[in-house]
């Protein structure tokens, strides 16, 4: 395997993503483009899928950096649409809208929730960039909003995104909690990020920012 050592490192730094539903604190923070993101030490906690079977094997990362704060502009990037496996970058991104990078597991609980939230608020959100984004098995992807948000599946304005060389840690920022909510304007520039779970009328007011 290729770049064994960036890959070790890189891990180690994924670590924390495994904290998926980890709201012990119950606690959401919303932060502005500007302020720091203060970090915690998740390596001892396990959140490994049930079925053991759906664990992908990570790729060799393309760079060994990671993104310690949320990114204040949208960076460039390509992510592969789960259903059709076609290329996804930042030159894709319908303009002259907010856009909203949602950064989850399919087995978290809490971007279930979310989901689900939206979804029955679709009209509310039928006019901003939503894109999913995870680096879980693209089959679990595949099931998330047939399951979770049905209304959300198949909108012209909401992608279903596979992270298969794990560019968001990379490029965008390493969360402490999911779903990772990182909104964008128009000018590509960041407006918030917060982590963990929100009641979904702050979400949708937060997509609106």
């Amino acid at each position: 395997m290729r770049n064994k050592i960036i890959l070790s490192s890189l891990c180690l730094s994924l670590g924390v993503l495994a904290v998926g539903c980890n709201n012990q604190n119950n606690k959401t923070e919303t932060t502005e483009a500007h302020d720091d993101h203060a970090g915690h030490d998740h390596s001892t906690h396990n959140h490994a899928d049930a079925d053991s079977s759906t664990q992908q094997t990570n790729p060799t990362p393309a760079a060994a950096q990671t993104a310690k704060a949320a990114a204040l502009s949208i960076p460039e990037f390509t992510f592969y649409k789960v259903k059709s496996g076609i290329a996804y970058s930042k030159a894709d991104i319908p303009a002259g809208k907010n856009t909203v990078f949602v950064l989850f597991d399919p087995g978290c609980s809490h971007c279930q929730n979310e989901a689900k939230g939206l979804a029955k608020n679709y009209d509310k959100i039928k006019d901003i960039n939503v894109l999913y984004v995870s680096m879980n098995d693209p089959a679990l992807m595949a099931q998330f909003f047939t399951t979770f948000g049905k209304e959300l599946d198949g909108k012209e304005n909401v992608q279903m995104l596979w992270d298969r060389n794990q560019e968001f840690v990379q490029r965008f920022h390493i969360p402490n909690m999911f779903p990772a909510n990182y909104v964008y304007g128009p000018d590509g520039q960041l407006k918030t990020y917060w982590e963990g779970e929100k009641d979904i009328n702050e979400v949708i007011a937060e997509f609106h920012k």
